[in-house]
């Protein structure tokens, strides 16, 4: 009797954090997402002050050497591409 009281409590208190740690994780992600923008608006800036103009894609930064291929994507892999001169 007491394990089974026992297992229930267990049971219950898994059943309780499984969904704070999935939203845990989703905020995580979306804030590393967000870092990894920033990281790739920084190049483009650096594209514009060495090439006096605008990079057209991440492609641009990556030949110029500005960035590396996998930070293109966000750890989640999607893909970061740019409108209006910045990283979306």
């Amino acid at each position: 009797m007491e394990m089974i009281l026992v297992m229930t409590v267990v049971v219950i208190l898994f059943l309780l954090t499984v969904p704070n740690i999935a939203t845990t994780l989703t905020v995580v992600n979306d804030k590393g997402c967000d870092a990894q923008r920033k990281v790739v608006d920084a190049a483009i800036l650096q594209y514009i002050l060495q090439n006096d103009t605008q990079p057209s894609t991440t492609q641009d930064l990556i030949s110029k050497g500005f960035l590396r291929e996998k930070q293109q994507f966000c750890n989640d892999g999607k893909e970061i591409i740019l409108i209006d001169g910045q990283a979306q």
